[in-house]
């Protein structure tokens, strides 16, 4: 049950920042929700290893490289996903940023936590 709320929790914070801003574009719900899904399984699976290979990187910038690698983990999402546009990787960047703050929120009010391991 809780990892229904937490892609309908993820599914909404896509949607409210492609209502928001300009450079991300969603046709329709269901594209966010499928689009909610795949960046679930981008960031569990390619995430990681784009974090492994650009580790020193990361350590330079003192983890702001973070930053990009969530913009290209975005991207890839809406080159995967038909109903999502994202226009340019600096909308990728601020928009990965903004729907993980929304997405915290969210998370936040209604309760919804992953599990500590």
């Amino acid at each position: 049950m809780k990892f229904l709320l937490r892609w309908l929790v993820s599914a909404i914070s896509i949607y409210i920042i492609a209502e928001l801003m300009t450079g991300i574009n969603v046709i329709g719900f269901e594209a966010t929700i499928i689009a909610a899904a795949v960046l679930g399984i981008v960031n569990t699976i390619v995430r990681p290893v784009l974090v492994f290979f650009t580790l020193p990187i990361n350590i330079l910038t003192l983890g702001l490289f973070t930053f990009v690698i969530n913009g290209i983990v975005l991207k890839a999402t809406a080159s995967l996903v038909g109903g999502l546009e994202v226009v340019s990787f600096l909308d990728a960047i601020v928009g990965s940023i903004l729907i993980s703050i929304v997405n915290l929120v969210l998370s936040s009010v209604l309760g919804v936590k992953k599990k500590k391991k």
